[in-house]
């Protein structure tokens, strides 16, 4: 591995490519490599990073180091009988699935990628579509391994104070090298899927609150350009795991194979993307009537039910070189005149979303900055040249904010510091922690300068 000195400085940016940056990137391919990386990492600090998926400016360091741990990708172990892994920190969710997948396990939360690596999916304790059964990655979590600023090596457990500050710390706790894992028995690799439209925001409510925790896995997408009556219309899909008498006989010989699709990358020269109010208004209304307006047993792979958007290499550049801002918020379940304020906003802004996901969060994780919270969460994706976003999304993290609610730190590129306090009131704890473990501040970003951290 090259000295920090030595290293290539890389222009880094997250995936919704609205702030270019150059770090001196330094890949480390062993433990000892990381730990020289750590003591050398120079006046602007260092972050760890995965697989590039945070979308905003989390594992980002301008002018820094940035430590690239996809070279620690060693799956060590699998007990196929307790149902847990353990395996280096820079592993992706796409590895795992291949190798556990055959022996009758699967991740216990998968978000709307599988091209994150373990170590992000803790970093930024990622939810998926069960969180209200199952919570966020880090309850699944039974030790991990934390590379530390003094150049130590911590064997961190639940109920600990630096676990909670590392589940959703966003890498500023240290370097998360290797994880323990607990796992979700399925049977095989396709999901049994349950659609249904419904016509507004009231009806789309009502029928998530009625289906409560019947499924495993629910989410609805929300045609956010419709007004009027049909304001917050969406597509909701519920999923389980299907059993093996569920399937079709050709099928039933090699029911846990996985097969994931895979289209044309979107071209790069787009210089105004391919998303607007004209072509996300036709595509959300031909998803919407083309749905059915209830369906159950359908069958899908697990890539087109999870991570439909992974079989597009570079998807990314839909939103053209301006770059994409997601958008993320919780408010809690006492709160819907507040969702319905925000909803309302959008839709009456004509803001073309791509995608825009609501879903029902359960109960908060262990994380002192983990983003989910009891209540409702709305992600959104918007072309970050739309014009008046800045102004639009500085008024709904007021909203946000006043509701009891916060936004996600994973995607967030522009929320004000001011705000964090009432958003996420162990952000103390976080700071006292990181100023008792890293005085130097070795562990930096440009999330974290940002935001005071």
């Amino acid at each position: 591995m090259p000295a920090d000195s030595d290293a290539a400085t890389a222009p880094l940016t997250g995936w919704g490519r609205t702030a270019p940056v150059g770090a001196r990137l330094i890949r480390p391919g062993s433990y000892l490599e990381a730990v020289a990386a750590v003591r050398g990492c120079g006046a602007r600090g260092g972050i760890p990073r995965g697989l590039g998926r945070a979308y905003g400016d989390a594992a980002q360091n301008a002018g820094g180091s940035v430590l690239d741990m996809t070279g620690l990708d060693r799956v060590h172990a699998v007990d196929a009988d307790e149902g847990t892994v353990l395996c280096d920190a820079g592993v992706s969710l796409h590895r795992l699935i291949h190798v556990l997948l055959p022996l009758g396990w699967f991740v216990p939360v998968s978000p709307g990628t599988r091209q994150v690596t373990v170590g992000g999916a803790l970093g930024a304790d990622i939810h998926g579509g069960n969180h209200q059964m199952s919570g966020s990655f880090s309850r699944h979590v039974r030790a991990f391994e934390l590379l530390t600023a003094d150049g130590e090596v911590r064997q961190v457990v639940p109920g600990t104070p630096l676990f909670d500050a590392t589940a959703g710390g966003m890498g500023l706790t240290g370097v998360i090298l290797t994880v323990t894992l607990r796992l979700l028995r399925v049977e095989t690799s396709l999901m049994s899927v349950a659609t249904e439209r419904a016509a507004d925001l009231d009806d789309l409510m009502a029928r998530m609150t009625a289906a409560g925790r019947r499924h495993r896995y629910s989410a609805a997408r929300i045609d956010l350009l419709s007004r009027g009556s049909a304001t917050g219309r969406a597509v909701l899909t519920h999923g389980d795991h299907a059993p093996p008498d569920a399937l079709p006989a050709r099928r039933r010989e090699e029911p846990l194979a996985f097969r994931p699709g895979r289209l044309p990358a979107v071209p790069g020269l787009l210089p105004g993307g391919l998303l607007n109010r004209s072509t996300v208004g036709w595509y959300n209304a031909l998803r919407f009537h083309g749905a059915p307006r209830a369906r159950t047993g359908e069958l899908q792979r697990l890539g087109t039910f999870f991570h439909p958007l992974d079989a597009v290499p570079h998807w990314n550049r839909v939103y053209g070189r301006g770059g994409c801002v997601q958008y993320q918020f919780v408010v809690p379940y006492d709160r819907e005149d507040a969702l319905r304020r925000i909803v309302s906003r959008l839709s009456e802004r004509r803001c073309p979303s791509f995608p825009a996901v609501l879903q029902r969060f359960g109960e908060a994780g262990p994380g002192w900055l983990s983003f989910p919270a009891p209540g409702w969460t709305l992600a959104l994706g918007v072309p970050a040249r739309l014009p008046g976003l800045g102004a639009l999304l500085d008024e709904l993290d007021e909203e946000v904010a006043a509701a009891g609610g916060r936004v996600c730190l994973a995607k967030d590129s522009r929320v004000r510091p001011g705000l964090l306090p009432a958003m996420y009131p162990r952000l103390d704890d976080f700071r006292a922690l990181r100023a008792e473990l890293d005085p130097r501040g070795v562990f930096t970003s440009d999330l974290s300068r940002r935001l005071a951290l």
